[in-house]
């Protein structure tokens, strides 16, 4: 079996021969970010690190000077104190990415901003080891111009959003500026939305890996087009095709207000006219009341499903599709299998092949959001282990099998718990692997 290896971590925090290290804090020559980027203009391998255990002032703007190069980024990195981050806090938006370029942010604290905690407004980021909360505007926002390829892993982020248009992670790309651009998103815990949705992607290419959502105001996820009416001349709907790639996340949508867990296609405002696929996630519906799991919307081109177990344990029906909104640029192109609903699932798609339906999968604690199949489980050994893509519409480069699995807990850099098969894979995002069990950050069962 082979599997997609980790990037090489090292390789992107290591500064380089002649590269320098500035160290900002208390007592230090430069007290703040702000101050060092006013004093030095940084390049590529230089390392910034931050003094944990220490609040600053929000409204730090990394500016265009402060950029890296392709292959050698400034790395920003906070250094735990007596077991403290250091906190950015407060501000308009609290740390803001001003085209500087090739940049890692990790290992802070972010929180208060009143328009966007981080604003990244720049190509080739890398967000690692982040905690992001009490965003009331929101948690992370990529601005429709000058926004290109993003990383955003390790990173835990809650009570984000407001309204109807703020959302816990909202993410763009520029497409004339940074085409081919790619957003990856792996290892990561959001939950406890305030407002929007926890994950609202507009970007060229999406790939949403190992990842645990939980308790949106609206969609957990919402995968869509570039807004039409906010892009750079010379674009239309028509320029790319967004895609996206959903493979070995835990959703769980708990608001019973909300009848809706992923849109796929376009909001209204904007359109991907593309292919979307989800293969081996576990979609939970707690709410209680009737929920709809795939809300296909506007422009879409294809959309299917392989090994994801969907239930809701706590009753409601769950409608596994609704497609009255969706405008098919080729005609209706669905296509999945071995599937898991539940019986009295309706608008079950007729594409979909080797569905397996049943009162209960078979968790070892869903109460306790112990997702991990237990030992007479139906989804045990039931995947399809060469799931078959749309025949004329893959999604290219598509992520199969998954190598590891979420957690419903902050992740540490390195520390993401493996996918360990003992045989045949399993349905959903977590594998009950002989007598071993990794799910939520332990082991046992």
């Amino acid at each position: 079996m082979s599997l997609r290896p980790l990037l090489p971590l090292l390789a992107l925090v290591a500064p380089l021969a002649g590269a320098a290290t500035y160290q900002v804090g208390p007592g230090r020559t430069h007290t703040s970010l702000n101050a060092l980027f006013a004093a030095v203009d940084l390049a590529g391998g230089d390392v910034v690190e931050v003094d944990g255990n220490v609040t600053y002032a929000g409204g730090v703007i990394v500016p265009s000077a402060d950029g890296g190069s392709a292959g050698n980024p400034v790395v920003i990195r906070g250094v735990r104190v007596n077991g403290q981050r250091p906190r950015l806090a407060g501000g308009t938006n609290t740390i803001e990415l001003r085209q500087s370029d090739h940049v890692v942010f990790e290992g802070f604290e972010v929180t208060g901003g009143s328009s966007r905690c981080v604003f990244v407004v720049a190509h080739d980021i890398t967000l690692r080891d982040l905690l992001i909360h009490d965003c009331p505007g929101q948690g992370v926002l990529s601005a429709d111009n000058d926004s290109g390829s993003l990383t955003l892993e390790y990173s835990e982020i809650y009570n984000s959003g407001g309204g109807t248009t703020r959302h816990s992670l909202y993410i763009q790309s520029d497409e004339i500026a940074h085409p081919g651009s790619v957003f990856r998103m792996r290892y990561n815990y959001v939950h406890d939305g305030t407002g929007g949705n926890l994950l609202k992607s507009r970007h060229e290419r999406s790939e949403i890996h190992y990842n645990w959502f939980e308790g949106a105001a609206y969609h957990e996820l919402e995968l869509i087009g570039p807004d039409a009416d906010t892009q750079q001349p010379g674009w239309s709907e028509d320029l790319v095709r967004e895609d996206q790639d959903v493979v070995g996340n835990v959703i769980v949508h708990s608001n019973a207000a909300f009848g809706s867990v992923i849109r796929v296609g376009g909001d209204g405002s904007g359109q991907s006219k593309g292919r979307v696929r989800f293969a081996n996630n576990t979609i939970l519906v707690t709410s209680g009341t009737d929920a709809t799991v795939f809300r296909i919307f506007d422009g879409i081109q294809a959309v299917e499903a392989h090994n994801n177990v969907l239930f809701a344990p706590n009753g409601g029906t769950l409608r596994i599709e609704r497609t009255v909104e969706a405008v098919w640029t080729n005609g209706r192109q669905v296509g999945g299998s071995n599937n898991w609903v539940p019986t009295g699932a309706t608008y079950v798609p007729a594409e979909w092949s080797g569905t397996l339906q049943g009162a209960n999968p078979g968790f070892v604690n869903v109460a306790g959001l112990d997702l991990t199949p237990a030992a007479a489980s139906a989804l045990l050994d039931a995947a399809n282990p060469v799931p078959p893509p749309i025949p004329g519409y893959a999604v290219p480069n598509p992520l199969f099998p998954p190598a590891w699995q979420p957690r419903r807990a902050a992740v540490a850099i390195g520390t993401q718990a493996p996918r360990l098969a003992s045989g045949a894979l399993d349905i959903g995002a977590i594998e009950r692997a002989g007598d071993l069990i990794f799910a939520n950050g332990f082991d046992g069962g």
